[in-house]
Order: structure tokens, then C-alpha cells, then sequence
């Protein structure tokens, strides 16, 4: 399991690396989901979610205000939910989600970022079945053995807890994502240093150095698309 936190780690990293281009992808997140229901975290699940995640990023308040404003505000701009799947070097899987208001452009640009690269899309269906939609929520200042009492006395079901460098990690189903931390919050945590809605893979795949640098030029290059939101992957980074 750790292996497959440290790849959310290193992802994680590197979006903190890039925080304009971060900010820019929960702007357009935050503005679809507050469209989609009523503007308002408490009322509306899925923003909340997403305002969850953005506050372990650290995005500015005023990119969150400007993007829930432009929804109340009767906003025109609409986006379509997109999933693409592919294939990268020596078995390694992707999954690609975007938000566009331009399938055309979206598609040609994520099939080209894949073959450029030396891997090549898929059909719906060909990867996704090798990953596990989890809900990833990691804290700091209590062992494992106090997040599983937690979340036992508060009737909570965990897929997993564990420790790694001194942050307690839990994986659970996505539809715990809330009820883990309202647990967690219940019992003094204010802070979580990751809150995530992800795709862990079943397996990990293991590259050579050079083919894992290709592999990564490739992921690179599928994340700094403007449509593209989300990027999964098999691969263990971390060797």
C-alpha cells in the first residue's frame, strides 16, 4: 500500500511545483460543481469535496470565491465530464479525466500527448478495470491505532489504515470520503495534509530508467493540457 501512497505523494509534489496551473484546474472544478447543484458546500456534496481537496492544495480564497460567483451568476460556460483511457510503456495504464467545452479539441490533444510519447489511447472499459476508485485521506499527530478507534466508534468503515513517515493514511470507499472526516474532525483533527477522490491501481508496474523517463515525459505532458484535470497511473515512481 505504500507504494501506491507514495505515487499520490509524488504527484502531489509536483503539482505544488506548479500551483498556477493547480489553481487554475480547481477554478474550473469548483465553478462545474457549484453549476451542477446549488452553490453552496453544505447543500452540495460534490463541491464540497472538491473545496476539501482545494484546501490541501492551499488555493486562495479568491480564486474559490471567483469561481462559486461565476456559478450563482448564471454562467453560459458549460463542460462535459470526459474519461479517456491508454496504454504506456512495458504494461503500464492511464487514466485521463478532463472538464472541456470542446471534446474535439480535448480528445485530439490527449490522443496526441499519448502517441508523442510512445503510448497510444484505448477504448472505454480497457484500463479502468484495473483501478479502484478510493477516497485517500492522510493527517499528521495521531498513530493508526487511534484513527482506526475513531472511525470504529463512529460506525465509519475504512478500507485500509496505515502509517508512512509519520502521516496516517486511509483509504476508504468513496462514498466514506465525508463521513471519514467529519469522524476525524469530531475528534480535534482541523487539518489534513491530503484529501483525495483517486484511482489507486490494483497492481504497480515497475520501468526501467529509461522508459520510465519517457513513461513520465508522457504523464507531463497529459497533465500541462488545460483540459485535463486528473491523470492515474500504474506506475511505481518511487524507485
Amino acid at each position: 500500500m505504500g507504494r501506491k501512497w507514495n505515487n499520490i505523494k509524488e504527484k502531489k509534489a509536483s503539482k505544488d511545483a506548479n500551483t498556477s496551473r493547480i489553481y487554475a484546474k480547481f477554478g474550473r472544478e469548483i465553478y462545474v460543481a457549484a453549476k451542477q447543484g446549488e452553490p453552496n458546500p453544505e447543500s452540495n456534496q460534490a463541491l464540497k469535496v472538491v473545496l476539501e481537496r482545494a484546501k490541501t492544495y492551499s488555493v486562495p480564497k479568491h480564486i474559490i470565491d471567483r469561481a462559486i460567483e461565476k456559478a450563482k451568476g448564471g454562467s453560459e460556460e458549460n463542460y462535459d465530464e470526459l474519461r479517456y483511457e491508454g496504454f504506456g510503456p512495458n504494461g503500464s495504464m492511464v487514466i485521463v479525466d478532463a472538464l472541456t467545452n470542446n471534446v474535439n479539441r480535448t480528445a485530439s490533444e490527449v490522443r496526441a500527448a499519448f502517441g508523442k510519447n510512445g503510448g497510444n489511447m484505448g477504448v472505454s472499459g480497457s484500463v479502468a478495470y484495473m483501478f479502484d476508485a478510493t477516497a485517500v485521506i492522510g493527517l499528521d499527530g495521531k498513530t493508526a491505532d487511534d484513527v482506526l478507534e475513531i472511525l470504529m466508534e463512529a460506525d465509519v468503515d475504512a478500507r485500509d489504515i496505515f502509517e508512512e513517515e509519520d502521516t496516517v493514511i486511509i483509504y476508504a470507499e468513496p462514498d466514506q470520503f465525508h463521513a471519514v472526516q467529519e469522524a476525524l474532525k469530531n475528534s480535534g483533527v482541523t487539518d489534513f495534509t491530503v484529501a483525495e477522490l483517486t484511482m489507486l491501481p490494483q497492481s504497480d508496474v515497475t520501468l526501467s530508467a529509461d522508459t520510465l523517463a519517457q513513461f513520465e515525459k508522457m504523464i507531463d505532458a497529459l497533465e500541462e493540457l488545460e483540459d485535463v484535470q486528473q491523470v492515474y497511473h500504474n506506475v511505481d515512481i518511487t524507485e
